[in-house]
């Protein structure tokens, strides 16, 4: 296959994968606004627990099929992976409730620059001056569009340092583990969403009702609100499966910053259909700056220098080869 080729097969897979993700994401979160504001269902961690029963449904189905093959994780990693994704969760859902919405939005847009310092620190990536400058910008586009209010308390702080270093720790150790272990998305979601689901169904209940004072047990199921926790659980399988296959072909920091497309399209599709409430000429300002800084970041990344590993004085007979190497290695492709 020539060079020319492979690199167009890349690029048509790197823009599925990517669609994959934002269709799933953005599915997912319209079905559980509705779930959790029309039909009164607010338990969102034993929620989450129930989307990785049947991610773990998805993954036996897939080892059953043969499409997932046997792989080893240690049990030091996968316990470590599993607690920052579980306390990424928890985080995330009591910092909204602690914070005002401005805050909790400010905090994850703090996610790309503590993801890029896990990279410069574990990873010794370098950053190019565009690259860094186009993030920049995408952080301002979102900010203009969804920062409004802005109020913070103690504990509310709290919530957000956790959830934000949880959640891109989690992130980090997506690629990390991917490459470490050679781990396809399925083999990595394979050992990871079983004991995810155990122990948020576990969890999921007292947290819940600490959150809202409500019990996950008391609620009226009726048959509206079971079917879109059906919807909701099957999107998710989409939704978790494209996050892997997303942070591993890229990285945590590439996942965050293109994901921030997400945001500009719910805001779209509000407007599309809830009307003109919340959209006006500084929404509208900030999501072309946003944009264009992610195009900006995709090309500045791209570029040679633009995002690479940083060598250490390595014999240049050494360098040569380990460079050959990581050439031919599709694995190793980055934007």
């Amino acid at each position: 296959m020539t060079p020319s080729s492979k690199a167009d097969k890349k690029a048509a897979i790197d823009i599925a994968a990517w669609t994959f993700n934002i269709v799933t994401s953005v599915g997912i979160i319209i079905v559980n606004k509705a779930l959790m504001a029309s039909y009164g269902f607010t338990f969102a961690t034993t929620l989450t627990g129930l989307h990785f029963v049947t991610t773990t449904l998805m993954t036996f189905v897939l080892r059953w099929l043969g499409y997932i093959q046997p792989s080893h994780l240690p049990i030091r990693d996968l316990l470590k992976f599993v607690v920052f994704a579980n306390f990424s969760i928890v985080g995330m859902n009591v910092s909204l409730m602690w914070n005002s919405v401005g805050f909790y939005q400010i905090a994850k847009l703090s996610m790309i620059p503590v993801s890029c310092l896990l990279e410069v620190a574990f990873d010794k990536i370098r950053y190019s001056r565009d690259t860094k400058l186009s993030i920049l910008t995408v952080l301002l586009g979102v900010a203009v569009c969804t920062v409004t209010d802005v109020s913070v308390n103690t504990k509310g702080f709290v919530a957000a340092v956790v959830a934000v270093w949880s959640t891109a720790l989690q992130q980090y150790y997506v690629h990390h583990l991917q490459r470490k272990y050679q781990l396809s998305s399925f083999n990595l979601l394979g050992h990871t969403a079983p004991i995810q689901a155990g122990s948020l169904l576990l969890a999921g209940p007292f947290v819940d009702y600490w959150l809202t004072n409500k019990r996950v047990d008391a609620f009226n199921y009726d048959a509206a609100t079971l079917l879109f926790l059906f919807l909701s659980c099957t999107i998710a399988i989409g939704t978790n499966l494209s996050q892997f296959i997303c942070i591993g072909r890229f990285t945590a920091v590439t996942f965050q910053v293109l994901g921030h497309m997400k945001t500009i399209l719910v805001l779209t599709l509000g407007f599309i259909f809830f009307g003109r409430e919340g959209l006006n000429l500084h929404v509208v300002f900030g999501m072309i700056i946003a944009i264009l800084g992610m195009i900006w970041y995709g090309n500045a990344s791209s570029k040679p220098g633009g995002k690479e590993r940083r060598s250490h004085s390595l014999p240049k007979t050494n360098q040569l080869k380990k460079d050959s190497l990581l050439q031919t290695s599709d694995s190793d492709d980055k934007v």
